[in-house]
């Protein structure tokens, strides 16, 4: 199977900070100008996916998502409605 030409998310630089609580993924930078252009550029319907992935060296890239359904969604159930609830937390200060 050929596999398909990575298409880097220009704009967009993901670093992970080690020193960080582990609750803490990382950091998502964006350059608004190439953002913005790329996004423009690969928007599908409205919506654009990124994957953030680690490189062989160790590093992280941000890459375009090409995946697309070969399920032209005919034969996918409606999707339901779920209302959504307020959650409020007990320990809030006020």
């Amino acid at each position: 199977m050929a596999q398909e030409e990575k298409i880097f998310a220009d704009g967009f630089v993901f670093k992970r900070n080690e020193n960080a609580p582990d609750f803490v993924v990382g950091r998502l930078s964006m350059k608004i100008d190439e953002a913005v252009a790329f996004i423009k550029k690969n928007e599908k319907n409205g919506w654009i996916n990124l994957n953030v992935k680690q490189a062989r060296s160790g590093n992280y890239y941000v890459e375009l998502d090409t995946f697309e359904s070969k399920n032209d969604g005919a034969s996918l159930p409606p999707a339901k409605k779920v209302a959504a609830k307020e959650v409020v937390p007990d320990d809030l200060p006020f």
